[in-house]
Parts: structure tokens; C-alpha cells; sequence
């Protein structure tokens, strides 16, 4: 793995991956959850967890940090600052850019001043963004040096394609990032590798479309995403776009590997529940394979066969596994990556899901089944949670509405492979003060392996 051009840890992040993955190990986390969609008129809030096994609180939440409106569905979150601008000891790892994907609100919430207690610093107002970009519902905030760039999914009147919101470092809308959006229907996930002038992006639906729900016929319709996007990143103008087909429906999370001399990543095709593998061969020219395909189970109260529904993938800092989760099977596993045109299965454990084959762990029962997954920097902690998005964890998970839902630890073998659920860690947010939440994304203080980027 080469080495980052920055040559010590003067700023926000970390010189190298190398470095990220020898950084002691995280003591608290912040996870987003949500009221949204539950009938519980509060705001969603932020939640920082004692995951210290040496704490008296180990295991509990220890501060919420209530953000915003009610309706807001917090979502996704990202930093301020990581790695890519870690030469740059003016910048600090300060603050999270926590969006509100219904009202387009942003919060900027400061977790420096007092990390187990984080503090609301500033409002973006979400008719603002819109007034002055013609965008909104917000999805993936990625830190680009001093800079902020955030995927939003829609127009401002919620159609498609959606493009890019460009903030400063002092949270100003400087405007839309991209140049051109030419041959993009949809918007999603994106992440850059800047050595090879490269972004990634991928697409899921208009919010008009996805936010009342799920429809099988949408699909048939042609108003969910089946290409990802391959951008010059200094122009910020789509270069490529490659269409998947029907084995590549709904593409999502979009994963570089965090070696920054390197062109190879992975998608996650939801729908069709396969991953691709994409890589720049010897000539520069770019090359795309399905390598992993996830068999959908034909399960009687179901319209089709059951897809698996992968709905996050990640990869190890070191590069060496790929992670991912399949929302409606129940099961997250894990894949040798070594060789990425040939994964290899490693692991794998059962979180709930509609199959049946744990409808309870360490003796609650799964409202949901594994969904956002977070992997510490060191490889061999993984924080999962179970909310997808409020509409779709009603129809697909309709008790999640009442009984909450949950984060378990799963630890992983780094050297050999393999996955086990912790069994002395379980956070229940079925028990919240204001009533049952859903948990969504979470993030560490010292940054994680999918939010660092290194230029």
C-alpha cells in the first residue's frame, strides 16, 4: 500500500491508511436516529455511544443531541474535514454535516468542544439550497480538502437528477459543484480517488419516487437507476457511464479502495443483489466485472423471488475485505478481496430478515435486519444498525415502527477471516426516553473507513 504525499498527521486525519489503521481504537461512536416516520412527534437526534469495554457505561447511550424538526430524517453524515486535507494543520475534524434528506435542513453539529456531548452549531436552511441551486435531498457528504461536496438526489420540486452542492469550509453555499450532469438521470453515492482524476457515482431514484415508498412497477418503469458514472474529476463532467442492465439494478453504496495509487472499486447492485468490480487495466482503459451474485429465494408472501437487497458495502482499510449487508435475506458477510476480480466468502452471520433465520439475537428480537454497517479502523469492529429509510422499514419491517431499532457489534477475524456478533454489547432503541427510534448511520471522532480519503 503506498504512502500518502502527506508526510505527518499535521491535520485532521491520518498520512497514510497505514497510519488510520494503527490510530487508537475508537472509545465513543455517534449514530443518527430517527422519529421520522414512527408517529412520534420529536426531531431525530444524534446518539453518542459508550462502546469503551473498560467503561461503567459501556454499551449505552451517554448524550442525545436533538437536531433540527420534526420530519427532517436525518440520513447520512460526513465530516468537515478527514484525510484528504490532513496536510493542512489549519483544519480540524470538528464538526459533522448532518442533512435532513425530506427537508433538504442542514446541521452542523460541533463534537470537538466536548465529544460525548456534541453541540448544534449552525442551520443551513434547506428553501436556501434550494432557492440558490435548484437541489435537495441530501445523501453523501464527502470532505474535499477545505471544502464540502454533498450528493443531493433531487431538484428542488424533488424530481430527478439531482447533482452536487458545494459548501466552504465555513458552511457557506458556494453553489453546485459539477459542471455538467449530462447522461445522469439519477443521483446516489459518489466517492474520488484524485491520483487518477477519478469519481465515482452511482443512482437510485427521484425522491418523488422513492420517498412514498417502494413499488415493484417503478422498477418495470424505469424511474429507478441502473448505471453508475465515471467522472473527470477536475472537470467535474461525466466521462463514461456505464449501464449495468438488469443484473445491475438500483446500483448504491460505491466503494474506491483506500490505497490512493489505486483505480479498482466495487458497487453494490441493490435489486439484482450482485457486486461489480471495476479497475483501470494496463492500457488506462476501464474495465467493469459482476463478482459476487447474491441468489434471490423464492418466499411465498413475496411478489418474486426475495433479492437479497444489498443496501451498504465497505471496505477494510487495509483493502483486504469487502463488507456488505442484505437488508431483506438478514446476513452480512464478508469477502476476501485480495484478489478483487475473485472474492472470496470469509464470513457471514444472520441478523434478522424476512427469511426466518434469526428473528432474534442475544435474545431480542429484529425488528429490520442489518443495514447501515460501519467498520472500525483497525478492521475488526463492525457497528451495524437495521433502518433503511422510514417508508421502506414501514413496509418492509412494519413492526420497526413500534419496537425500535438496534446496533450490535460483530467482530471480525482480520488474519483469517470470519465474523462473530458480540454478545455483550446490544443497544435497543425500542427503550429511548421519547420512544422507539430507528437507528441509521454511524460515524467514529477519529474518522472511519468509509468517509477517508487521501489525495
Amino acid at each position: 500500500m503506498s504512502e500518502s504525499k502527506s508526510s505527518c498527521c499535521a491535520g485532521p486525519g491520518y498520512a497514510s491508511p497505514q497510519d488510520a489503521i494503527n490510530a487508537p481504537r475508537e472509545k465513543i461512536v455517534y449514530t443518527i436516529c430517527i422519529y421520522t416516520g414512527t408517529g412520534i412527534e420529536k426531531p431525530d437526534y444524534l446518539a453518542t455511544i459508550d462502546v469503551d469495554e473498560q467503561s461503567p457505561t459501556y454499551g449505552q447511550v451517554i448524550h442525545r443531541t436533538e437536531i433540527g424538526e420534526v420530519g427532517d430524517e436525518l440520513h447520512h453524515m460526513g465530516w468537515n474535514a478527514c484525510s484528504s486535507c490532513n496536510d493542512d494543520g489549519t483544519m480540524q475534524r470538528k464538526y459533522l454535516i448532518i442533512p435532513g434528506v425530506r427537508t433538504t435542513h442542514f446541521y452542523i453539529v460541533d463534537t470537538a468542544t466536548d465529544p460525548r456531548k456534541p453541540t448544534l452549531y449552525k442551520k443551513i436552511d434547506g428553501e436556501e439550497i434550494k432557492q440558490k441551486t435548484n437541489l435537495s435531498a441530501p445523501h453523501t457528504v464527502h470532505c474535499l480538502g477545505a471544502d464540502i461536496i454533498v450528493s443531493m438526489l433531487g431538484d428542488a420540486n424533488g424530481d430527478g437528477p439531482g447533482g452536487y452542492l458545494h459548501l466552504d469550509k465555513e458552511f457557506n453555499i458556494v453553489g453546485r459543484w459539477e459542471n455538467d450532469t449530462t447522461g445522469m438521470k439519477y443521483s446516489y453515492d459518489f466517492w474520488y480517488q484524485p491520483r487518477h482524476n477519478m469519481m465515482v457515482s452511482t443512482e437510485w431514484s427521484a425522491p418523488n419516487t422513492f420517498m412514498p415508498g417502494f413499488d415493484l412497477d417503478d422498477v418495470a418503469k424505469g424511474k429507478y437507476g441502473q448505471q453508475i458514472h465515471f467522472w473527470d474529476f477536475k472537470q467535474r463532467s461525466i466521462e463514461k457511464t456505464i449501464d449495468l442492465g438488469a443484473e445491475g439494478l438500483i446500483p448504491l453504496e460505491a466503494r474506491f479502495l483506500h490505497d490512493p495509487d489505486s483505480t479498482h472499486g466495487f458497487v453494490g447492485a441493490t435489486l439484482s443483489s450482485n457486486i461489480f468490480h471495476w479497475y483501470k487495466d494496463d492500457q488506462g482503459e476501464l474495465q467493469i466485472e459482476k463478482v459476487i451474485d447474491v441468489e434471490p429465494v423464492d418466499v411465498e408472501s413475496f411478489p418474486v423471488p426475495m433479492p437479497g437487497l444489498i443496501t451498504d458495502i465497505l471496505i477494510s482499510m487495509d483493502d483486504k475485505y469487502l463488507y456488505f449487508s442484505n437488508w431483506l435475506h438478514g446476513d452480512l458477510r464478508q469477502y476476501d478481496i485480495s484478489n478483487p476480480s475473485k472474492p472470496v466468502l470469509t464470513g457471514r452471520v444472520w441478523i434478522g430478515g424476512l427469511l426466518g433465520k434469526a428473528p432474534e439475537v442475544n435474545g431480542r428480537s429484529v425488528d429490520g435486519a442489518p443495514q447501515m454497517i460501519q467498520l472500525s479502523l483497525d478492521g475488526k469492529r463492525l457497528f451495524v444498525t437495521t433502518s433503511l429509510f422510514s417508508t421502506w422499514d414501514n413496509q418492509f419491517y412494519p413492526s420497526m415502527k413500534d419496537n425500535g431499532g438496534m446496533m450490535l457489534i460483530v467482530d471480525c477475524d482480520v488474519k483469517n477471516g470470519g465474523m462473530q456478533i458480540r454478545e455483550d454489547f446490544q443497544i435497543d432503541f425500542g427503550k429511548e426516553p421519547n420512544g422507539p427510534a430507528r437507528a441509521h448511520e454511524t460515524r467514529y471522532p477519529g474518522g472511519d473507513c468509509s468517509s477517508d480519503i487521501w489525495v
